[in-house]
């Protein structure tokens, strides 16, 4: 399919189209349903849990905070992807704008960026309640968690920007279908007639220095609260610490395993079908973004609280 020429756009590309999953077309049926739900859970999951921090007084605390951000986040990236795989999905709405495309693209990439890097800063705290639990208070504060969030941002929105710059600067001289549900760098940069090695170098280096130095930080928190946890002597003390960090463990491991599960497919492409990376990043946007606050949710006896409360002030 040609490209739609556009004199004032250099590239001669003004749209692309997107190609989802047109290899598997029962996938299309199959999957839109479950989509939806988990696009629906994760929208009024995550604006019950913000609607509770925000209106329970209990709540306003620095952990809690960070939270929020989380599920902005999640919020956002589900928002920026999902809406339009449905739309392609339900009404064959396949073409996107060639502004609307690296706008996704960089969303996508800032973040998620974003989003790892808040599990990073929560895992920290984690760190600080449970060793060293006399200095919490002077430590985490809310003048920490203004801090926190500046660094997120600047880092997270400076760092990904070259690269919808350099998809967008590339010359698009015919091609412009998309075997992808989303605008992902290198499935609208392999379009262009240009050499691309410059955009692969910049999102690999990119992707492992942010997420990378994240999951390494992360674990690293982790490994030195389960090695002071172990030495706690007191009855019950043990449970309770790791009950505390337990629910954060468990949606880093989440997020971590579906990243890497991706970039496994990705390596060994030749042996799967090149839906199912395509399918694990659309899913890698959705399922952590409805599992976060439900099980924040659901193992944290404050927001449980709160949610009631919120309740039956509705009713």
């Amino acid at each position: 399919m040609t490209a739609h020429k556009n004199d004032t756009n250099p590239t001669g590309v003004s749209d692309f189209l997107l190609n989802c999953f047109v290899r598997s077309p029962s996938w299309q049926l199959w999957l839109s349903l479950p989509l939806s739900l988990l696009f629906l859970l994760a929208m009024g999951a995550n604006a019950i849990l913000l609607i509770t921090i925000r209106m329970e007084a209990s709540l306003h605390e620095p952990m809690y905070y960070l939270l929020s951000l989380l599920s902005m986040l999640d919020i956002i990236l589900c928002l920026t992807v999902i809406p339009k795989v449905l739309a392609i999905f339900w009404f064959d709405l396949r073409a996107i704008g060639f502004p609307t495309c690296f706008l996704q693209m960089y969303i996508m990439n800032s973040f998620l960026a974003m989003e790892s890097c808040t599990f990073m800063i929560m895992a920290f705290d984690r760190y600080i309640a449970i060793c060293h639990p006399l200095r919490y208070p002077s430590i985490i504060t809310d003048q920490f968690v203004v801090k926190a969030a500046t660094f997120i941002l600047v880092r997270n929105v400076l760092i990904p920007l070259p690269i919808p710059i350099l998809s967008a600067r590339l010359h698009y001289c015919g091609r412009n279908v998309i075997e992808n549900c989303i605008c992902a760098n290198m499935s609208v940069s392999r379009l262009s007639c240009d050499d691309v090695t410059v955009n692969r170098l910049y999102q690999f280096a990119g992707g492992w220095t942010l997420l990378g130095s994240d999951l390494v930080l992360i674990f690293l928190s982790y490994t030195l609260i389960l090695r002071a946890v172990l030495r706690l002597k007191a009855e019950g003390a043990v449970a309770k610490a790791l009950s505390t960090c337990g629910s954060h463990f468990i949606l880093i491991l989440f997020f971590s395993t579906i990243l890497l599960v991706f970039i496994l497919t990705h390596v060994a492409k030749r042996k799967v079908s090149s839906d199912v990376p395509i399918l694990l990043n659309v899913l890698h946007h959705v399922i952590p973004a409805a599992l976060n606050p439900i099980v924040y949710g659901v193992r944290t006896q404050e927001i449980k609280q709160g949610i009631k409360k919120l309740l039956k002030k509705g009713w």
